[in-house]
């Protein structure tokens, strides 16, 4: 990680929701999940901020060699929101220890604030993750 990385790092991203991120299409293979309303899933806007935060850092780690997994989230998804809006996320990197990152996050979607909540993520290198990951591939 470069020495940039420090508390205090702000990002703002911005997405507009298309069908293929409402609901029904979280698992497709879901009777239940099919049959909600056509709106941001919760898994979406999970991925969404952690998108975000990875925005927010990638130019302060020696990217692609060393990435950042998520490792904690803690957020409430307070209104719902259609396909076609443009939701916008504001995260911030409060804490750096040692390879635990925590941020700050929340979500709008221009009509209503659709999150708030913490997030961590920890710094990986790529090579090795990717080796343990296939020791326990069967």
């Amino acid at each position: 990680m470069k020495e940039t990385l420090k508390p205090g790092i702000v990002y703002e991203h911005k997405f507009v929701i298309p069908q293929t991120k409402t609901v029904p299409s979280l698992y497709p293979e879901s009777e239940e999940f099919l049959a909600m309303p056509e709106v941001f899933a919760t898994g979406y806007l999970v991925g969404f901020l952690e998108w975000a935060c990875i925005k927010a850092i990638n130019p302060h780690l020696d990217w692609p060699q060393e990435q950042t997994v998520g490792t904690h989230i803690n957020v409430s998804h307070e209104a719902a929101t259609p396909p076609g809006l443009e939701v916008t996320a504001k995260v911030r990197l409060e804490k750096v220890e040692g390879k635990k990152l925590s941020f700050t996050v929340e979500a709008h979607d221009g009509v209503d604030l659709i999150s708030r909540g913490e997030h961590e993520r920890f710094i990986i290198n790529k090579e090795k993750f990717d080796a343990r990951i296939a020791q326990k591939r069967p």
